[in-house]
């Protein structure tokens, strides 16, 4: 018992210095007062992160979908194959039933 309160009586008469005082000031200030302090900080990290996944996400959509439009330029069965699927375009003397189906959800 008296090895902590004697490590704590060293402490407080450390803490007594003008420039110890001083630099725990500025480290409490850097820490909760300043426009980046931890909170702020983690968040942005945080925002970071998602921002990245993002872009790693699009990137791959991108590429995929450059081999896609490739396929559709080079070959017409698969540019007919689109319009008819994406746009439901038909041939003359040719008509399109569309089904939907309601979901009872």
């Amino acid at each position: 018992m008296k090895k902590k309160q004697s490590a704590f009586l060293y402490f407080l008469s450390k803490c007594r210095n003008k420039y110890v005082i001083t630099f725990l000031c500025f480290v409490v200030w850097i820490a909760f007062f300043d426009k980046n302090d931890f909170i702020t900080t983690s968040s942005y990290r945080k925002r970071l992160k998602e921002l990245q996944a993002e872009k790693k996400y699009y990137e791959e959509q991108i590429i995929l979908n450059k081999i896609y439009l490739n396929q559709l330029k080079n070959n017409p069965d698969n540019l007919e194959k689109f319009a008819r699927e994406k746009y439901f375009m038909k041939r003359e003397k040719e008509e399109i039933f569309i089904i939907r189906v309601k979901n009872n959800s």
